[in-house]
C-alpha cells in the first residue's frame, strides 16, 4: 500500500491502516486489497519496460538510440510517480526532506549524469520494498483481525426464527443458537446444553461446556446442541466489539523507540541531504586550492556528483522508519493471536521492563466464585439446622457470599427457616440482620456478630466464613472458598524464572483466609484487609521501589498491575502498565488497561512479558542491522566505492531484510 504521508508520519501510518475496530473496516480492507493489487501492477509493469530497456540497451541495433532512455523513462514514471508527486506535495506544505525527497533527488540526478538503468532501478526496488512490506503488515493485521473480527451478520429470533442483523436485538430478547452457528450477541444460556468453540476470541482451545445459566458471548461458536440466549447486551457492547475498540485505541500509542525513530528521521534526512551537496560541491575546490589541481568546468564535478548521489540513494531511511513500527505491530498481532490484547507499542515497552507484578486476588489469582465447604455448629444445633437459618437470613442480600449460601442450599435441598420477617436490616458488606417469629436472627462477619453482641463466638475461622447467631448466641457459621485458578502457580513461577523479583498479591480478605492462598501460589509479600481506595496507595508502595531517585534518572524497572473488578480500574490505570482480565473483568478495569487477557488465564501474564521482550530483540536488531549497514556503504559511497547499482541494492536490501525479520515478531 503506497503510503502518500511524510517521510516523519510514514512510521505511524501502514501499519494503522485498516484495522478492525475501524466504523469502515470493511471499506478500509477493500481498499487495502485494491491498493495491494495496484502495486504489484505497477511493479509487473514497470519491470518489463525496464526489462525491455536492458534487452534494448545489448542490441547493436538500438543500443544508440533514445529507445532504452524512453523505456527507462517508462519504468520510473510507472513505478514512483506517487513518490514524486508526494515529494512535490509535502514540498508545497514546506516539508522540503523526507524519504520522497530523497529517491525522487537520487533519481533525477541519475538522469543528469546519463544513469538511466541506474535511476529507473531505484524506483523499480523501490515499489519492490513497498510490496514486501505492504505483505508484511497484511500478515500481521489478519492475525487480529482473524481473532477479533468474529461478530456474525445474523441473529435468529426464539419465536417465528427469523434471521435479523444482530444490531436490531434489544437487550432481554431471546435468540436461538443452531450447532455450528456464532452466537450473534452476549448473553445468558436460559434453554438448551452444549459446548461453546472459545478460541476466536479467548485463544482458549478447549470448548467449554455450557447450559442453562451459563453465559454467552458474541463470537463463541456453538457445539452439538441447540440453544436459547437471553441477550444481555446490544451489538455495539458486545465483548467482541469492545475488543474491536481496544485495538482501534492502539494507533496514536507509540512506544518510545518509534518516536525515537521519527525524531531521528527529522534531523537525518536534511543533514544527509546537505552533506550530499557538500560531497558534490566542496572536493572540487579543496584539490584546487591544496593540490593544485585546476578545475575543467562540469569534468571536475561529474564523480563527485555521481558519489553524492550515491550517497544520497544509500541515506533513505527507509529500513529504520519500517522495520521498527512493523517490528511492534509484528508484536501486538502475535500477542492477539495468543489471546493478549495489547493496546499500543508503549505498552510492549513497559512489559519488555517489568521488575515487579502486583496481583489482585478475587478472580485473577483465584476463581472468583465463592463455594459453600463446610458447616461448622455449637452444641445443640445441627448442619440442617444452623443453614436453615443462614439460608433465611441472606435470602435477600446481593453480598457474593450470600448468594453462595443460597445457591449451595437451593442444590441440597434445605429448606428457608420457617416463619414471618420483621425488622430486617444489612450493613453493607457487614452482615444482616432480622426477626424470624419473634426470634432474633443474625448473619455475618465475626466482627459484625461480637459489636452486636452476640455470646459464644469461638475464635476466628481461618476461611471465608459467615457465622450465624439465634436470639444472641452464636449457633454455627458457613465456611466458604475461591478455589485457585489452575494456572496461578504455575503463572508465579514462570514470571520469576523471567526475573521478576518482586510479586505482590493485594486482597480486601482478612490475613488469615489470605496467607493460605499466598502460601499455595509461593507469595511471600501480599497485603490484606486492602479496602477499594487504598489499592493505589498499597502499589505506589511497591513502584516507589522502581522510582528513579531524582527528577529525569533512569527507571529501574516497570510495575504491572493484574486485576479485573470496577474497584481495579484506578490502580490499573496507575500501573506502568495494567492488564485486565477481560472475560469476567469488568468494563471500567478494560478501559483503564493497557493490556487485556481475553481468557483470564493469568498464566498470560508471563507469556506477555515473554512475547513483549521477545519483540524489543526484534526491533533492536533492525536498528543495528540498519543502522551498521547503512553507515558502512555511506562511507563506501562518500569514497567512491560503491557505485549507483549497489547502492540501490544497499538500500532496497536493508529494508527488506528488516521487514522480514520483523515478521519474526508474530511468532
Amino acid at each position: 500500500m503506497a503510503c502518500s504521508c511524510s517521510h516523519a508520519e510514514k512510521a505511524e501510518c501502514k501499519p494503522c491502516e485498516g484495522l478492525p475496530g475501524d466504523s469502515s473496516n470493511d471499506e478500509a480492507g477493500s481498499r487495502a486489497r485494491l491498493e495491494s493489487k495496484i502495486l504489484a501492477i505497477r511493479f509487473i509493469a514497470s519491470g518489463l519496460f525496464f526489462a525491455v530497456g536492458v534487452a534494448l540497451t545489448f542490441s547493436r541495433t538500438f543500443a544508440h538510440s533514445g529507445y532504452p532512455v524512453v523505456f527507462f523513462l517508462l519504468s520510473w514514471i510507472i513505478a514512483g510517480y506517487r513518490v514524486m508527486w508526494n515529494a512535490l506535495r509535502n514540498i508545497a506544505r514546506g516539508d522540503f526532506f523526507d524519504e520522497n525527497f530523497l529517491m525522487s533527488a537520487a533519481t533525477i540526478g541519475a538522469f543528469i549524469i546519463g544513469q538511466w538503468s541506474e535511476g529507473a532501478a531505484v524506483m523499480l526496488f523501490y515499489n519492490l520494498g513497498e510490496m514486501v512490506q505492504e505483505s508484511a503488515v497484511y500478515r500481521s493485521r489478519k492475525s487480529i483481525t482473524d481473532l477479533l473480527d468474529v461478530r456474525p451478520d445474523e441473529a435468529r429470533l426464539a419465536s417465528g426464527g427469523s434471521l435479523v442483523h444482530p444490531s436490531a436485538v434489544a437487550p432481554g430478547s431471546l435468540i436461538r443458537v443452531l450447532p455450528g452457528e456464532k452466537v450473534p450477541l452476549d448473553g445468558i444460556v436460559t434453554e438448551g446444553a452444549s459446548s461453546f468453540d472459545t478460541s476466536a476470541l479467548t485463544g482458549e482451545s478447549v470448548p467449554r461446556a455450557v447450559e442453562e445459566g451459563s453465559e454467552a458471548l458474541a463470537g463463541f461458536v456453538n457445539g452439538s446442541g441447540m440453544i436459547v440466549v437471553r441477550t444481555t447486551a446490544s451489538f455495539a457492547d458486545t465483548a467482541a466489539s469492545k475488543m474491536l475498540d481496544l485495538i482501534e485505541n492502539a494507533r496514536g500509542r507509540k512506544a518510545k523507540a518509534e518516536r525515537l525513530i521519527t525524531r531521528f528521521a527529522r534531523i537525518y534526512t536534511p543533514i544527509v541531504t546537505i552533506g550530499a551537496v557538500f560531497l558534490a560541491v566542496l572536493p572540487p575546490f579543496a584539490l584546487a586550492a591544496f593540490a593544485a589541481v585546476p578545475l575543467a568546468g562540469w569534468a571536475s564535478f561529474a564523480p563527485w556528483v555521481e558519489r553524492a548521489l550515491v550517497f544520497l540513494v544509500i541515506s533513505c531511511p527507509c529500513a529504520f522508519v519500517i522495520s521498527v513500527p512493523l517490528g511492534f505491530f509484528g508484536g501486538i498481532g502475535g500477542a492477539a493471536k495468543k489471546g493478549i490484547l495489547v493496546k499500543g507499542a508503549d505498552c510492549i515497552d513497559a512489559l519488555a521492563k517489568t521488575r515487579a507484578v502486583v496481583f489482585d486476588k478475587t478472580g485473577t489469582l483465584t476463581e472468583g466464585v465463592f463455594r459453600v465447604s463446610g458447616v461448622e455448629t455449637a452444641p445443640g444445633w445441627t448442619e440442617a439446622a444452623v443453614a436453615s437459618l443462614a439460608f433465611a437470613a441472606e435470602e435477600h442480600s446481593t453480598h457474593p457470599l450470600a448468594s453462595a449460601i443460597r445457591s449451595w442450599a437451593s442444590s441440597a435441598g434445605i429448606e428457608k427457616a420457617a416463619g414471618s420477617i420483621a425488622n430486617y436490616s444489612e450493613t453493607g458488606g457487614k452482615g444482616v440482620s432480622m426477626d424470624i417469629d419473634g426470634r432474633r436472627v443474625m448473619a455475618g462477619s465475626a466482627s459484625y456478630l461480637s459489636n452486636e453482641g452476640v455470646a459464644g463466638l469461638p475464635s476466628a475461622s481461618s476461611a471465608t466464613a459467615v457465622d450465624v447467631s439465634s436470639d444472641g448466641v452464636w449457633a454455627g457459621r458457613i465456611l466458604l472458598g475461591d478455589s485457585l485458578k489452575s494456572d496461578s502457580a504455575r503463572a508465579v513461577r514462570e514470571l520469576r524464572s523471567l526475573g521478576v523479583s518482586d510479586i505482590v498479591m493485594l486482597t480486601g480478605d482478612s490475613e488469615s483466609a489470605a496467607r493460605p492462598v499466598a502460601e499455595r501460589l509461593g507469595i511471600t509479600d501480599f497485603r490484606a484487609g486492602v479496602l477499594p481506595h487504598q489499592k493505589v496507595e498499597e502499589f505506589d508502595r511497591v513502584a516507589e521501589r522502581y522510582t528513579p531517585l531524582k527528577k529525569g534518572g533512569r527507571s529501574r524497572g516497570s510495575v504491572l498491575f493484574v486485576g479485573d473488578g470496577i474497584n481495579d480500574a484506578p490502580v490499573l490505570a496507575r500501573a506502568d502498565a495494567g492488564i485486565a482480565m477481560g472475560g469476567i473483568g469488568s468494563d471500567a478495569a478494560i478501559e483503564s488497561a493497557d493490556v487485556v487477557l481475553m481468557n483470564d488465564n493469568p498464566l498470560l501474564v508471563a507469556e506477555a512479558v515473554r512475547t513483549a521482550r521477545w519483540t524489543q530483540r526484534i526491533v533492536a536488531q533492525n536498528i543495528a542491522l540498519s543502522f551498521a549497514i547503512k553507515l558502512g556503504f555511506l562511507a563506501l559511497g562518500a569514497f567512491g566505492i560503491a557505485t549507483l547499482w549497489e547502492a540501490v541494492f544497499a538500500d532496497v536490501g536493508v529494508a527488506l531484510l528488516a521487514t522480514v525479520n520483523s515478521l519474526r515478531a508474530r511468532k
